[in-house]
């Protein structure tokens, strides 16, 4: 299995592609030809940085569970610091359990490893994992949700504002397209070593086989 930047040339672009909303998808094909019914899109080269298309790119919407892209950032970064690591395991709290939408199905009281909750976010997108990550991380979630905003505007996130760690609707929780392909970006440049995550299909937890 191939992790590094290089070796993700075929979807390296398409990553930066932010289809919002309509769920639309649409391939590589020349700007003028682009009609997406979706209300927000930006779409840009990677590796020169030129923009091919953008539509109300920085107007900020509710990004849903495209938000755990910036938590999965934060986790990434403090691996790569050396300060966690993938087999340190954080407690399963209350409050994560209980947590709506879509679950990893971890049971409260439970000892989560990290490798686990990663996939449990990224394959699975649950809830609960981001829930017990943030915890773990910060203490709190709210505590967490700070480090989230603060880094956006490290990375020039101009145009997002971060309530929650996992894009539970939440008034004044919003991001633009332009900020999740800036985002998206700095997940690929500055983790290659972690890319590996976003190619699994499925991941199966507690006997819950999920894709």
């Amino acid at each position: 299995m191939t992790t590094g930047w290089k070796s993700a040339r075929p979807v390296r672009v398409l990553i930066a592609l932010a289809f919002i909303v309509t769920g639309a998808a649409v391939g590589i094909v020349p700007a003028r030809a682009l009609e997406p019914t979706a209300r927000h899109a930006f779409l840009m080269d990677a590796d020169t940085g030129a923009v091919l298309f953008q539509k109300a790119a920085d107007v900020p919407m509710p990004p849903a569970s495209l938000t755990k892209l910036m938590t999965v950032y934060l986790i990434f970064d403090k691996l790569k610091s050396g300060k966690l690591s993938m087999d340190d395991k954080f407690s399963v709290s209350e409050k994560a359990w209980r947590m709506g939408g879509p679950k990893m199905f971890v049971k409260v009281g439970d000892r989560g490893a990290v490798a686990h909750l990663i996939q449990g976010i990224i394959v699975q997108s649950g809830n609960d994992a981001c829930i017990v990550m943030a915890e773990g991380l910060a203490g709190s979630e709210e505590a967490f949700v700070e480090q989230m905003n603060r880094k956006a505007r490290e990375l020039g996130m101009v145009n997002s504002t971060f309530k929650n760690a996992t894009g539970w609707p939440a008034e004044g929780h919003v991001m633009s397209a332009h900020d999740i392909a800036i985002l998206s970006l700095h997940l690929i440049r500055d983790f290659p070593e972690y890319y590996h995550f976003f190619k699994e299909l499925n991941f199966t937890y507690n006997g819950i086989k999920q894709g």
